[in-house]
């Protein structure tokens, strides 16, 4: 990868840890409502920034072009379901982990299979070394939290069942992505906006049937939400822009630096095991990102 791509993968990987760790801080409040508030609040934040890409960029948007933009938002909303789902019965440096490794698996796969990439031999050990090491930092271990100060076990594995599940949706809008603002060329800004309107009106009907919760939702974890509403497409973009010039299968892989912020995060901010085997873990991972840039 360029410098460029390894500046805007990592920045990238911050931003998406943070907005985790404050999905992860709200999950016990219910997914679709954190989900619904956190789309409309991206729809109004970054409306301006749109409203500008468009004016400056002119783009030319085919159907094809809009039903990629359509896509992304249900492939989002699986996502951000499955995610939130996760967080309440597990950690975030478990379920996060797993969820990161088993998407930038199977996006990376996906980029060879599919759009015809061929890493080098480099850049493939590289690969292997990200998903070990992601793999590892998410198995259980001595020192994770029980009872009431963490999962009970039943917990913990239908978190790791949903962070499995989470990763296949990165997978698919990886690759759905890629193709929308590589071959399609869809400005990357648009692409990475258009999922929010969708699963806003996704969630509506839901959500709306259910003002007091959302209100509840709204007033415990308004600092949550709009954290989450800032990074969370601004890591997306960063990425997108990264896959307009380079391939998915080092993109996806190398984006995985984010575990090892969220297991720091999840240390510092939640009091989560593990830590010093899933740091010993995510250094496999630091170790691949180098493969793959040098690759």
């Amino acid at each position: 990868m360029s410098p460029a791509a390894i500046a805007l993968v990592l920045a990238a990987a911050i931003a998406h840890a943070s907005w985790n760790l404050f999905g992860k801080q709200a999950a016990d409040t219910g997914a679709a409502f954190f989900v619904w508030l956190l789309a409309i609040c991206v729809v109004v934040l970054y409306l301006p920034v749109v409203a500008l890409t468009a004016f400056l960029a002119h783009p030319r948007l085919a159907p094809l072009n809009w039903l990629f933009l359509a896509g992304t938002g249900l492939l989002h909303a699986g996502y951000f379901l499955f995610l939130q789902r996760g967080y309440r019965l597990g950690d975030l440096s478990l379920g996060y982990p797993i969820g990161r490794g088993t998407g930038a698996m199977l996006a990376a796969v996906g980029g060879i299979v599919l759009l015809g990439e061929r890493p080098g031999l480099v850049a493939g050990a590289g690969i292997l070394a990200i998903i070990a090491g992601v793999v590892v930092i998410g198995l259980p271990g001595r020192g994770a939290r029980t009872g009431p100060a963490g999962p009970r076990p039943a917990d913990a594995a239908a978190a790791i069942g949903f962070a499995l599940v989470t990763g296949i949706f990165i997978a698919c809008y990886t690759i759905w992505d890629k193709y929308a603002v590589a071959s399609l060329h869809t400005e990357p800004i648009l692409q990475g906006y258009a999922g929010f309107p969708v699963m806003a009106a996704v969630f509506a009907p839901f959500v709306l049937r259910h003002r007091a919760a959302l209100a509840q939702v709204w007033s415990s974890f308004r600092r949550q939400v709009m954290g989450a509403a800032l990074l969370s497409p601004l890591a997306y973009i960063l990425v997108l822009i990264a896959l307009s010039f380079t391939a998915v299968s080092a993109v996806a892989p190398a984006r995985e630096v984010s575990v090892l912020f969220g297991v720091l995060l999840g240390r510092r901010f939640l009091g989560e095991g593990n830590v010093a085997r899933r740091l010993a873990a995510a250094a496999a991972i630091v170790a691949g990102i180098i493969a793959v840039a040098i690759g």
